[in-house]
């Protein structure tokens, strides 16, 4: 009792613009020295800036109109509260780790009540009768300070941070000094602020007097579990409901390939019983008459290893994160944490990347290990690196806390260049010292041609086709990550996303190998790159489903934050490619060596 509470202040986000700023650009209290909180690489890259703050809290000793500053607006400082208002712009603060909510019942009785992140800067409204709108601002904090009291020290611990916030015009009587009495919310008349009906004004030349209250609540809720209030998830039902759905989908395709496995491995045991017909002799052995040509290396080789090897980089990052936050150690509490593992796990995979797209290299006769090595480390986030730096220029150019710093910049650089590179060169290496994978058929000198295809077997076409299942296995669990990113709520349901991860990788193998066999089947032997394509077009689904969300679901008008929302989707749906598009791929590469290792 009495400790002293450090209350810090988070940025101000909205998810209106998606701009984060930080709490001191716009006029509010700063303490005597703003001191800036260490944040880790993932909560800069988020755009957190955590501060220290004026407010004064003494745990258990509730506080009542504790005045915290008076300040005048001119034009400017008006000006700004305006803007931020309009934008609607929420205040996050942070005590003891546990972020401020504002507690919202719904109207019907009975159910739970949900928390909304942070607190509104302030409001739009009119004044009964008058037609003109008016900037109001939240100058009067109720904050609620749960606490879990351990009955045997008689000390305590905090498990929940609330607050209400009021609009109210604070009066007093003669000059303004350190020591007045506010006639609006004075402790000694027990006159407290309960609503908002003279709320303050936002306009130049108005005084605005800014005011807290504290007040303490045991709770019942230990402190082990005391984020349970803010992951509150609304439904499970949906998730379950989507992976049914999404299981759906596998036993069928399951079912496919185990036809198709039969079909041609075993057909050669009944070659003996000499019943089948002249029609099944005929479809059987499309897929026989190219075996000269199955394993011809495709155009653009290199391409194809270098995105391989990327693909591969990624499935070890998503996989190795995701069992992470299974296990819990990825949980919302640790700000950042999430981005920070993911940029570290992909740094460190570039070993594997460097090993699979040099091995595949080897296989098509490449003699330039180095040179694929450099271009695997290079491409892909080079791209990425690219449209990142874009976005981040427009972002600076708003003046927003959400820019990463030069020196960050500098820091991602650094590994990318320090540790990344390296480690793919030592990946190449290894794998370019490896015998070379032996195809199971020889291949023949002279290319055979194609016969005219029909027209569902059109490369586009079949490639297209095959992005639909992959994309419908995820997109309900989609819709949860796109709202946790944009709308400003946590997402911790890491067991579900695993499950629908696992499903998402064997619906792209499954797709792929059927396209693949009615491909060879109709005697169409280039199936490399087509292999790839197919599972990896369901990142195209994926941006599109990023287009219809973004007009459906969220409110965002100005032209920078539409720019952020796309650049940003651009670079995950083109993550998205790299990754299926592999699982596709190896998949395939698997399927024809296994079925034509039993060609005779």
């Amino acid at each position: 009792q009495g400790d002293p509470l450090k209350v810090k202040v988070n940025k101000l986000t909205s998810i209106k613009t998606q701009l984060p700023y930080s709490y001191y650009s716009l006029p509010f209290c700063p303490p005597k020295k703003i001191v800036d909180s260490a944040e880790n690489l993932g909560e800069v890259l988020r755009g957190d800036r955590i501060e220290n703050s004026p407010y004064v809290f003494k745990m258990r000793e509730p506080q009542m109109c504790s005045v915290l500053c008076r300040i005048t607006l001119d034009a400017k400082t008006a000006k700004q509260f305006q803007e931020k208002i309009d934008d609607e712009y929420r205040v996050n603060m942070i005590l003891d780790n546990l972020p401020l909510v504002v507690p919202i019942r719904r109207l019907d009785q009975g159910s739970p009540t949900v928390y909304q992140l942070g607190y509104h800067v302030g409001l739009k409204g009119q004044y009964t009768g008058s037609k003109e709108e008016k900037f109001f601002i939240h100058n009067h904090l109720a904050f609620t300070v749960k606490y879990h009291r351990d009955p045997q020290t008689d000390s305590a611990r905090i498990v929940g941070f609330e607050v209400k916030p009021y609009s109210i015009k604070h009066e007093y009587e003669g000059k303004w000094s350190e020591n007045t009495r506010l006639t609006t919310c004075d402790p000694h008349t027990k006159h407290t602020v309960v609503n908002s009906n003279t709320p303050q004004e936002v306009e130049v030349n108005k005084e605005i007097i800014f005011t807290y209250d504290v007040e303490y609540q045991e709770s019942d809720v230990k402190w082990a579990s005391r984020w349970d209030a803010y992951l509150l998830m609304s439904d499970d039902q949906i998730h379950w409901f989507s992976i049914v759905n999404s299981l759906m989908i596998v036993l069928f395709l399951s079912g496919m390939v185990a036809m198709i496995m039969l079909r041609t491995l075993y057909r050669d045991i009944s070659k003996y019983n000499e019943l089948e017909t002249q029609e099944e002799a005929q479809e059987e052995t499309g897929w026989k008459l190219v075996h000269g040509d199955v394993f011809r290396p495709p155009s653009n080789s290199d391409l194809l290893c270098v995105y391989v090897g990327t693909g591969i980089q990624f499935l070890g990052m998503v996989l190795v994160t995701m069992i992470f936050a299974v296990f819990g150690f990825l949980s919302p509490s640790n700000r950042g944490g999430l981005m920070t593992a993911m940029l570290l796990l992909w740094v460190f995979m570039g070993i594997f990347a460097g090993y699979a797209s040099s091995r595949l290299y080897k296989m098509f006769k490449g003699t330039e290990w180095k040179k694929i090595s450099l271009k695997t480390a290079c491409l892909f986030p080079g791209i990425v690196f690219a449209i990142f730096f874009l976005l981040n220029a427009l972002i600076w150019g708003q003046k927003s806390s959400g820019a990463v710093p030069f020196g960050t910049m500098f820091a991602l650089v650094v590994m990318w260049f320090g540790i990344s590179v390296p480690l793919v060169f030592v990946g190449g290496y290894i794998g370019f010292k490896k015998p070379a994978i032996e195809d199971p058929v020889k291949t023949n000198k002279i290319p055979r041609q194609i016969p005219e295809q029909a027209w569902y077997m059109n490369p586009i076409f079949s490639i297209l086709i095959g992005g639909i299942l992959p994309f419908g296995a995820v997109f309900i669990e989609l819709f949860f990550i796109l709202t946790s990113i944009w709308l400003n709520q946590f997402y911790y349901i890491f067991g579900f996303l695993f499950l629908v991860f696992i499903i998402l990788l064997i619906t792209c193998a499954e797709i792929t190998i059927v396209l693949c066999y009615f491909q060879l089947c109709s005697e169409d032997y280039l199936w490399w790159w087509r292999s790839y394509l197919t599972s990896g077009s369901s990142a195209l689904y994926l941006f599109l489903y990023a287009t219809f969300y973004f007009f459906t679901k969220l409110e965002i008008t100005k032209l920078v934050s539409g720019m952020l929302y796309f650049g940003y989707m651009l670079i995950a749906s083109y993550a998205f490619f790299v990754l299926t598009g592999t699982i596709g791929f190896y998949a395939c590469f698997w399927f024809t060596r296994l079925i034509y290792s039993s060609v005779k």
